[in-house]
């Protein structure tokens, strides 16, 4: 990459003098622009060395990659001659003159809450899914599958308990994933939130009939009459107990002597959040909860097949804005009492929308002639299929605009299709086109023709526009004739450079990892501080923030260590190096450490991302599929396309 060229061909893209600011990252520039209706987007969007663009937080971000961002921005720097600038200053540029919002700040906070317990639900939505197939009528056959086959019937009833727990223990999962995001004792939120489900209470789901027949129970407490109800499938009740919990934790922490601390501080949160709870706090949002659930079931009956259109249309635009961040709290507490809501309304709408998304970019695929293009559509396209639509939406659909749009009309007809034939969700899992495993068992054949509407209403507009409109226009070096070669197995294995939970890159909460713009590989949420290195190798970027390492292994892979999620803005602090550029390291080799605690404190995303920045250079980069990882275990698998001298040594031992 020649770095000067690059920096004038983003400049005269961007604007000569359209740069507010200019700052990078580990992996992109992050500009500050004065007017962003006068950058060439298209000229970006082309050119080789620019791996995307976005804007976010009042940043437009051009992702360069590892070792050749900070030299395109010392030459650009050098050519426009601003003043060199940190993340943090961006920051502080871009939000100037700028109020803070509020319903961003709540949308972030119900995200941080819900994300972590979301796989619980879910696997309890899919178990209770799997009930729903053994136990309904009329679905395969008249009768049930447990009563043709009454040896299921004690499965049955095992996977009906396993998948109510999640659901009828919420306040637990709840209590301990808010806490924990109020910083307080996530212990003490679970011990409150048992607190509200206790089986001594009124069941939750009985309240209301218990309340009618005039048999509620009451404690008698300086002449309060206090109704020993419980919580169960409560969702606002419980997050306003987990603040309260959290703000008074914090509170006796500062005011009480540390030799007191330790012992009196939980008993007093839980004490008086306790009182306050079943007294005040729970009873009335309790009232809310249910006016909101009951205001959405009514809003769904009244407008009905239009209102189920008007929302499968603009179901996409919201993921853009963030505000379906709010989703799982609502989806939560409609199908926390299915048998009162009938189910959720935003699962089915949810699945539309990204199946037709997927449609939508699968018909760039076929329509293209670009390799380029056709790699990044033929897993963005299935991913959506599949629910991940991030690389679909942010790197096809939104910068063509039109499959975008085709997509959005597609699922809007689909959706209204949705509300025609009522159909409803009666558990949580995956949006996409198996999501049917989650539909009430009546409305299955319905939902499967919706989403089959979604993909032909989505894929063939979109296609035929395409091929009018892209035409021939291929970049020339992309025609150039490969020779396929034979391909050598499991030639290099990465090892993780920190101990915690492995998960998917897809899962992060960055759209540049997430949509896998700068490759493929693995995340890692970390449980310890230490960063060892993954390989054998060479120390190719150090950067002054200590917040990311590039390596380029003894075997050829590039790869990016990336502790954390704009940890960049923190110009160093929570971390330490023992390396620099141009160091030699052997595996397991300490790196440096990150002080999670600190980190998470404060509100910092301590996720930390492998990447194998040249995945294009290899015939496949697979995350292994392990969970819970330690530093120095394989957690990617690299095979590369065998050389001419590799292939001969192959077909020779054969």
């Amino acid at each position: 990459m020649n770095h000067k060229e690059v920096a004038s061909r983003v400049l005269a893209a961007v604007g000569p003098n359209n740069i507010q600011a200019a700052a990078h990252c580990a992996t992109r520039l992050r500009l500050v622009i004065k007017d962003e209706s006068k950058i060439d987007q298209a000229a970006l969007d082309n050119d080789p060395d620019v791996k995307g663009t976005f804007e976010t937080n009042g940043q437009y971000q051009i992702i360069i990659g590892p070792g050749d961002v900070d030299n395109v921005y010392d030459a650009l720097i050098a050519q426009t001659g601003l003043k060199e600038a940190t993340p943090d200053d961006i920051k502080a540029v871009a939000s100037a003159g700028k109020r803070k919002n509020p319903l961003m700040d709540f949308l972030k906070v119900l995200s941080d809450i819900f994300i972590p317990i979301i796989p619980a639900l879910v696997a309890g939505g899919l178990l209770m899914a799997l009930n729903n197939v053994l136990t309904a009528e009329h679905l395969f056959m008249a009768k049930s599958v447990v009563e043709v086959y009454p040896g299921l019937k004690g499965a049955a009833e095992m996977i009906n308990a396993m998948a109510s727990a999640p659901f009828t223990f919420l306040p637990i999962l709840l209590g301990f994933s808010a806490t924990k995001r109020f910083g307080g004792n996530p212990y003490l939120g679970a011990a409150m939130g048992m607190a509200m489900v206790l089986p001594s209470l009124v069941n939750g789901y009985s309240v209301a009939a218990v309340t009618a027949a005039g048999k509620m129970p009451y404690w008698d407490i300086f002449g309060l009459h206090v109704a020993q109800a419980g919580y169960q499938g409560q969702v606002l009740p419980v997050l306003a107990v987990a603040y309260i919990l959290a703000t008074l934790e914090k509170f006796f922490h500062k005011h009480i002597k540390s030799a007191f601390d330790f012992t009196f501080t939980p008993m007093l949160s839980i004490v008086i959040t306790g009182f306050l709870t079943f007294t005040i706090v729970g009873p009335v949002l309790r009232a809310v909860s249910d006016a909101l659930t009951n205001g959405l079931v009514g809003l769904y009956n009244t407008t009905g097949w239009i209102g189920m259109g008007i929302f499968g249309l603009f179901y996409s635009a919201i993921v853009i804005t963030g505000l379906h961040q709010t989703f799982p709290a609502i989806e939560t507490q409609l199908l926390a009492n299915v048998a009162k809501t009938g189910g959720s309304f935003i699962f089915p709408v949810a699945s539309m929308a990204n199946i037709s998304q997927g449609a939508a970019t699968l018909a760039i695929f076929f329509a293209t002639k670009s390799q380029k293009q056709k790699a990044l559509t033929s897993s963005a396209g299935i991913s959506a299929l599949l629910g991940i639509t991030e690389p679909a939406i942010f790197g096809v659909n939104l910068k063509m605009k039109f499959p975008f749009i085709f997509a959005a009309i597609s699922s809007g007809v689909a959706c209204i299709f949705l509300g025609l034939f009522h159909v409803l969700a009666v558990a949580m899992g995956p949006a996409s086109v198996i999501g049917f495993i989650s539909i009430a068992s009546r409305a299955i054949p319905a939902f499967l023709l919706s989403a089959a509407i979604a993909f032909v209403v989505a894929f063939i507009p979109t296609f035929i526009y395409a091929k009018k409109t892209l035409g021939n226009n291929v970049d020339a070096k992309e025609e150039t004739p490969k020779v396929a070669k034979p391909i050598l197995v499991n030639d290099e294995v990465i090892t993780a450079p920190v101990s915690g939970l492995s998960e998917s890159l897809r899962d992060v909460n960055d759209k540049v990892f997430s949509a896998e713009i700068m490759g493929k590989g693995v995340a890692i949420v970390p449980n310890d501080d230490q960063v060892v290195a993954p390989a054998n190798g060479t120390i190719t970027v150090t950067y002054d923030s200590k917040h990311a390492y590039g390596i380029k292994t003894d075997d050829g892979a590039e790869v990016l260590i990336h502790l954390g999620i704009d940890t960049v803005d923190l110009n160093g602090k929570y971390f330490t190096t023992n390396v620099k550029k141009g160091d030699q390291v052997k595996k397991g080799d300490l790196l440096g450490t990150f002080d999670t605690k600190a980190l998470k404190a404060a509100d910092y995303d301590t996720t930390v991302m492998l990447v194998i920045t040249n995945t294009n250079d290899y015939a496949s980069v697979e995350r292994l599929k392990n969970t819970e990882v330690k530093s120095g275990d394989k957690v990617v698998a690299l095979t590369e396309p065998a050389t001419s001298s590799a292939s001969a040594a192959v077909t020779a031992s054969i």
